[in-house]
């Protein structure tokens, strides 16, 4: 039943992916939801939380290696995001879908990113990379 579940996970379904994000983080992470709030309002997509205690096969599946993981892995019109990915750069790379890109991933936690926002605290700098087929590769600095 797990493989069949994440199987229909990562395929890509217009109707699906056109309505609904879907986002598999460790159980309990709480800047998880403040990431997927800020997307569902920027994208106005609902929003399906799936507790998932087995992330890591997830990630191997997808190819985000270690550096890359984060608490969180979301699927968005049939693309990956992993951990703390800004929405100007779901909303970049959904536009241009480009070749041998299945994702982005921002690794770790960075305080300042999107959903790991303190205030009073300085953002840390921290690289969005795409990956997929292509390879990995630096798509964004903040």
């Amino acid at each position: 039943m797990r493989k069949l579940f994440l199987a229909l996970a990562l395929v890509a379904t217009p109707a699906l992916g056109a309505s609904e994000m879907v986002m598999h983080r460790d159980p309990g992470c709480g800047c998880c939801m403040k990431w997927a709030a800020q997307v569902k309002a920027a994208l106005g997509r609902s929003v399906k939380v799936v507790d998932n205690v087995n992330r890591a096969a997830l990630q191997k599946r997808l190819g985000i290696t270690s550096s890359l993981q984060s608490c969180h892995t979301a699927f968005i019109d049939g693309m990956a995001f992993e951990g703390h990915v800004p929405i100007a750069d779901i909303k970049r790379v959904l536009a241009a879908k480009p070749k041998g890109v299945s994702g982005l991933a921002v690794g770790g936690m960075p305080l300042g990113s999107p959903g790991m926002e303190v205030p009073g605290q300085k953002p840390q700098a921290y690289i969005v990379y795409s990956f997929g087929s292509a390879g990995q590769k630096i798509y964004a600095r903040h």
